[in-house]
């Protein structure tokens, strides 16, 4: 039903902050799915003492309350009951199935019973009156019998609405329902049976609203579940069951296959492949082995598992993740502003028009009174927008959701409609469009040596070198598994590679001018055979280039590509060439493409220089370069790209390029699964370090806008047919509610949850 917690004091309408005790409650008020029904939520709130602040939002169906330590959640839910709104306990389950179990569900069953015993006895197309009591027909009475039971929820919420000067749908259908009897009673036009469907089908449509808007809210409530509830910790020796938020820092779990990891930590004994599809949406399961990070929520496939627990209860990235989407949700986008601003016009005038229509022809034109009023009620049915006030936060809902489920954190309404309006997505390289990690990709064996020779000799050299192409080549030679050798005398030589003595003899490693230096003329060696045959990697490069001089041919060959060239040899005798590079992603060629076959403009900002970025542009398909730049520069691009395409995604890691993801109109993040800077500064976070996302985020956003485009304008297009068709005695009464209210309400629902069909794979 609610929580309750210790918090700031934020004054709503005072405009300052009181220093009192204040605690914070959260009310679970599912039936409130509109902003008309937020605002009733919110008024009958304001009149209780202590309260200080609100929040209503019926996108999540959940109010937030900040108010003083002497206010009780009796109050608060008495205020929300008196405003016409039950509140429910968020922890009984699925609030689908109390949909129709409800009070509201019941009342509407006796009155579809009852509605329906009065067409068996009175059937309106053949003006039947059937059976009669005292002169009047018992299929009325049942038809006023549907009335008071399936309208009695509607003249209390139209009362409250009255009192609270709420021009919403419970008012205007409670006018509605009472004119439909006037006209009965005052002019003897039999309108019973009107009377009867319009407050047992307004009743049906409420449920099937509250239903279709439990079914966006069913998405976040699918993950919260992605938490597990208990955790198995060690303490002293022994394994103790608690709740999962009850452990604390620095305490080690315990993971056995088939279980959630409870909170966020480094794995410190065990192996297994873990599932961490629910946080980064990746599809396989990534291997996990002592020092490894792991995930709240992720589940252990296959071994047993020891974490050492590295967050705080309520700080892990699960929870983060859910708090993300839950403001998220509550994010007013630039389209709902505009319905909402709509529909504050288009309800008064709809309103206005219908009174004419009541009133002028009887009085100017001989029209008759009980025809018109009958049009006039008609056309107040279809005054309230409910179908086209609720199909931008739906859809937005429904969009958000979606992505947090495939691994992207999608931080609001507006970022979702920002992305799929995107003209131009900026990439940065290094990190986002290549790995971030140095790596070999070429060997070249000089002399009489093999690639085993170069790589034994530069492990040795680069084994004390901190520099990230040592490291590389250090891992690359473990990865082969190279015999070590003899070392002594490192020395790093500033700007130029190192030295050391292998074995006795004085060796070198480091860049071409380095050689040069000690006397080589590097135009005049060339790449020699191996026993008599090139090797694999000197026959490739052979086929490239037609020939295997160094200077002139291998090295500028490699260069070109984009690699750091490193020279391995001594005083007397180059004996190889070791190419190290920043690998480009594998899928970002593809990710590349799709976007610019959506008919978006691609571009690479970086910072690294002109050879090395059109080296890594030319493999992944980008035409659009910019090198060489310094952050204020980045910033400048990214404006430039505003002004020639249009609205500009950046693509980086959140942290390296804060200036020009600020500046961009959509700013995503790169692998922001665990970094709490890419979470908070991003609009957009990519969970996963996988940059196959983009595409998926993009569809997504860009079927999102096109669905909300399709709810606003066919909503709009059904209300404005039927009230053509009133003067023209085309829609009845009823059917104006059972199209124009229920039937669009699902209509709309209904659309914005294809969105939950999309998925990277598709």
């Amino acid at each position: 039903m609610s929580n309750a917690h210790g918090g700031d004091d934020h004054g709503h309408d005072e405009g300052h902050t009181r220093d009192v005790p204040a605690e914070q409650t959260t009310l679970s008020v599912p039936s409130m799915d509109c902003a008309s029904c937020a605002d009733k939520v919110t008024g009958g709130l304001e009149s209780v003492p202590g309260v200080t602040r609100i929040d209503a939002n019926p996108t999540t169906g959940t109010v937030e309350v900040d108010h003083e330590a002497g206010t009780t959640l009796a109050d608060l839910e008495r205020a929300v009951e008196r405003a016409g709104y039950e509140v429910t306990d968020a922890d009984d389950g699925d609030e689908r199935s109390g949909t129709w179990t409800s009070t509201r569900a019941l009342a509407t069953y006796v009155a579809g019973v009852a509605t329906l015993a009065g067409l068996l006895l009175a059937n309106p197309l053949t003006q039947a009156t059937g059976p009669t009591v005292e002169g009047f027909p018992v299929g009325d009475v049942a038809y006023l019998a549907a009335v008071a039971v399936g309208g009695a929820a509607v003249f209390r919420n139209g009362y409250y609405s009255l009192r609270q000067r709420s021009l919403d749908i419970d008012l205007l259908m409670s006018v509605a329902i009472l004119g439909a009897l006037a006209v009965s009673v005052g002019f003897g036009e039999r309108l019973y049976f009107e009377a009867a469907m319009l407050a047992t089908l307004f009743s049906i449509s409420e449920l099937l609203e509250r239903y279709a808007m439990d079914r966006a809210r069913g998405s976040l409530a699918e993950l919260m579940e992605l938490a597990p509830d208990d955790a198995t910790v060690i303490r002293d020796g022994e394994e103790v069951t608690v709740a999962a938020d009850a452990v604390a820092r620095g305490e080690r779990v315990a993971v056995r296959p088939g279980e959630k990891i409870p909170r966020d930590g480094v794995v410190r004994d065990g192996t297994s492949a873990v599932n961490q599809a629910p946080v980064t949406g990746e599809s396989v399961p990534v291997d996990k082995t002592a020092g490894d990070e792991v995930f709240a929520g992720t589940i252990n496939e296959g071994g047993y598992l020891e974490i050492e627990v590295t967050s705080d209860a309520g700080e892990d990235t699960i929870a983060t993740v859910l708090e993300l989407v839950e403001a998220a949700q509550r994010d007013t986008t630039d389209r709902e502003q505009f319905v909402e601003r709509f529909a504050g016009y288009y309800t008064p005038l709809v309103v206005g028009v219908a009174i004419l229509l009541a009133l002028v022809p009887p009085l100017f034109l001989s029209g008759a009174w009980e025809t018109y009023i009958v049009y006039g009620l008609t056309l107040l049915v279809l005054a309230c927008p409910c179908a086209f006030v609720i199909s931008t936060p739906v859809t937005v809902v429904s969009g958000i959701t979606s992505a947090a489920r495939n691994g992207v954190l999608v931080k609001g309404g507006r970022h979702l409609e920002t992305m799929g309006d995107v003209d131009a997505v900026a990439f940065d390289k290094t990190g986002t469009l290549t790995k971030g990690e140095l790596t070999v990709t070429d060997i070249v064996p000089l002399g009489d040596n093999d690639e085993q020779d170069v790589l034994r000799c530069a492990r040795g050299l680069e084994r004390r070198s901190e520099h990230p192409i040592g490291e590389a080549i250090v891992a690359r030679a473990e990865t082969a598994d190279v015999a070590e050798r003899d070392v002594k005398a490192f020395e790093a030589l500033t700007g130029q590679g190192v030295t050391a003595d292998l074995d006795g003899t004085t060796h070198y490693a480091g860049t071409p001018d380095l050689f040069s230096e000690l006397g080589f003329d590097l135009s005049h060696v060339h790449a020699a055979t191996d026993g008599g045959q090139l090797t694999r990697t000197t026959r490739n490069i052979c086929a490239r280039t037609g020939c295997l001089d160094l200077l002139d041919d291998v090295i500028p060959r490699l260069q070109s590509e984009g690699k750091t060239v490193v020279l391995v040899g001594t005083d007397e005798e180059v004996e190889g060439v070791v190419a190290v590079a920043d690998e480009v992603r594998p899928d970002a060629g593809r990710v590349v493409s799709t976007l610019r076959e959506a008919g978006v403009h691609v571009a690479m900002l970086t910072g690294d220089n002109d050879r090395t970025a059109r080296a890594v542009a030319d493999e992944v398909g980008i035409d659009d370069v910019h090198a060489s730049l310094m952050p204020d520069e980045k910033v400048a691009a990214v404006e430039q790209l505003r002004e020639t395409h249009g609205t500009v995604a950046m693509v980086g890691d959140g942290v390296n390029d804060a200036p020009a993801l600020a500046t961009a109109d959509v700013a995503v993040a790169m692998g922001a699964a665990g970094t709490d800077t890419a979470l908070e500064t991003a609009d957009i976070a990519l969970m996963a370090d996988d940059l196959s996302r983009l595409p998926y985020l993009h569809r997504l956003s860009r079927s999102a806008n096109g669905i909300i485009r399709q709810n606003i304008w066919t909503s709009l297009g059904v209300k404005a047919l039927l009230a053509v068709g009133v003067p023209l005695s085309l829609v009845p009464i009823w059917a104006a509610v059972l199209a124009g209210d229920a039937g669009m309400t699902v209509g709309v629902t209904g659309n914005a949850m294809r969105l939950a069909g999309l998925s990277p794979e598709k």
